[in-house]
């Protein structure tokens, strides 16, 4: 337990910077904005492609995935339940609530939380690339489909050779598929600037953090309060449940497989919500909310599952 405690701290340390750097106004938006590109085109691309090709295959397509992808569903569709029967939200507000409960922020923070909580990277990989390749193109289409009657194959086909994540990621299962060892040519550039990504993407998660404005429920703080417990409780429960009495995995990977299923809403589900102009206030507010709330969950899930 102490490893794991001592894990959260490098994470939190690093993120309070961020947050001390945009409060005492040395980093502002702009700054927030050169970080966050910079991980996101140049540091998690190389990071995701080392991760990913020296990860057991095995890892990839296993159990965990399984498990992962049932809280997933199940969560959406708890969620999309209550909305549309429940609380009679439009479709659209209910896909990007859905989309809130479903989406976590597997790189900004899942890949630290991988590394330094559950000391393994190749936890984060199946979840990114499943919420790369299959999670995201299926909400987009289904934004895509609300508004417009029909779905925008284009924007399909073009989601995985554009997003720097995506090819790094397939470039990495390239790799550790065909078995090859990455030569040092390679590795040590890749290694260097992939160094970039984790530092970066927790300063700026901290600058973000500072600089976002507090949940504002106006009538909504049940909807946000259903949004955090789905997120934060159902999604690892289900997600643990399948992994331990139904699948019978090890204990480490029940304990992956709930820890990852925690982390919070993912920034660019708000992106989105404002790209389409639908669901922004839950969207901004799950993302609060859950963020602030996802590390206190994911120790609790450490105490009552063994993490020591």
């Amino acid at each position: 337990m102490a490893a794991v405690l001592q894990g959260f701290w490098l994470i939190a340390a690093v993120v309070a910077v961020g947050w001390l750097l945009a409060h005492t106004r040395l980093f502002g938006r702009t700054e927030q904005q050169v970080l966050a590109r910079l991980t996101f085109w140049v540091g998690s691309p190389a990071l995701l492609f080392l991760v990913v090709a020296d990860a057991d295959v095995g890892v990839i397509f296993s159990g965990f995935l399984v498990a992962t992808v049932a809280g997933v569903v199940v969560t959406a569709a708890a969620y999309l339940l209550l909305a549309r029967v429940v609380l009679r939200r439009s479709l659209t507000h209910a896909l990007m609530g859905g989309m809130s409960v479903s989406y976590v922020n597997s790189n900004n923070l899942g890949l630290p939380i991988a590394i330094y909580v559950l000391g393994d990277p190749s936890w984060s990989a199946p979840i990114i690339l499943m919420q790369l390749l299959v999670l995201q193109p299926a909400w987009l289409a289904a934004l895509d489909a609300s508004q417009s009657g029909r779905v925008s194959v284009g924007r399909l086909l073009r989601s995985p050779v554009t997003n720097p994540l995506t090819i790094g990621s397939l470039l990495g299962l390239a790799v550790a598929l065909s078995g090859v060892s990455l030569p040092p040519v390679v590795r040590g550039p890749a290694e260097l600037v992939g160094g970039l990504a984790i530092p970066g993407m927790l300063l700026a998660f901290g600058i973000s953090l500072r600089l976002s404005p507090v949940p504002r429920g106006r009538g909504n703080l049940a909807e946000l309060g259903a949004v955090v417990l789905l997120k934060l409780g159902l999604m690892p429960a289900v997600a643990g449940l399948v992994a331990g009495p139904l699948m019978g995995l090890p204990g480490p990977e029940v304990l992956a497989v709930v820890v990852m299923s925690t982390l919070p809403t993912a920034q660019n589900v708000f992106v989105l919500a404002v790209a389409y102009g639908r669901g922004e206030d839950i969207a901004r507010d799950s993302v609060f909310a859950t963020t602030v709330l996802a590390a206190p969950a994911m120790v609790l899930v450490v105490a009552l599952l063994g993490g020591g």
